[in-house]
């Protein structure tokens, strides 16, 4: 049975599989999908295309101000920053290398955790990220933390990048996510990290339809 108003939070580190499984399991469940990570992105994109450095007030500048607007539709999320889609730029490694850096500063966080808790007011969501289920939305119906050996989120990583058209290496990918785990997990303000009463699920080895099965079992469990 699904609750009438069901709020589902997926956490995890970069490279668990979050956003697919999380946008398969919103269109089963017909849930709003909210990918917060995308708004981080977007920030950092924005710090990027604007070519004044990569420093804590270039940051909070481009915060201040940024248009951040999610719209999912044809079973993707596009993305758009004041007016301009960039739903394929904000994925690139230059963004990987930086985004936990603005996402780290209070400002920036600040931010985006008011757009996404309004956005969550609008009825049954699902929303995946770092901070979901311990600062975003606490009380979320199903609270669940997405991992996997980083072997093998870099295989998957590298594997997304190369099909986008981008040249990376796996080996620089596990790097790369080997850099973000420990900067997520050490950040001052709502670092990465499992909610004492959230579900984890380790996705290693699983199927993405095997994954989004075991997430559905628990969205769907009596209350």
């Amino acid at each position: 049975m699904i609750d009438l108003k069901l709020v589902v939070a997926i956490d995890g580190p970069a490279g668990a599989g979050k956003s697919t499984v999380a946008k398969l399991v919103a269109q089963e469940l017909h849930l709003v999908y909210i990918d917060t990570g995308a708004m981080y992105r977007a920030v950092a994109w924005k710090v990027l295309h604007q070519k004044k450095g990569v420093t804590t007030a270039a940051i909070e500048e481009v915060a201040k101000d940024i248009d951040v607007r999610l719209y999912y539709e044809g079973g993707r999320t596009r993305v758009f920053v004041d007016g301009k889609e960039v739903t394929d730029e904000i994925r690139t490694l230059e963004v990987s290398h930086i985004v936990s850096k603005v996402a780290s500063l209070a400002l920036v966080r600040e931010k985006m955790v008011e757009l996404q808790r309004k956005m969550a007011e609008s009825g049954s969501v699902l929303m995946d990220g770092r901070d979901i289920g311990t600062n975003v939305l606490p009380n979320a119906s199903v609270k669940i933390y997405l991992t996997a050996s980083i072997e093998e989120r870099a295989k998957r990583r590298a594997k997304e990048l190369l099909e986008k058209g981008h040249a990376v290496s796996e080996a620089d990918v596990e790097k790369e996510i080997a850099a973000r785990d420990k900067a997520d997990m050490e950040r001052e303000i709502s670092p990465l990290r499992q909610a004492d009463d959230a579900v984890l699920l380790d996705t290693t080895g699983l199927s993405i339809k095997e994954v989004v099965s075991r997430i559905l079992s628990l969205c769907r469990r009596p209350s």
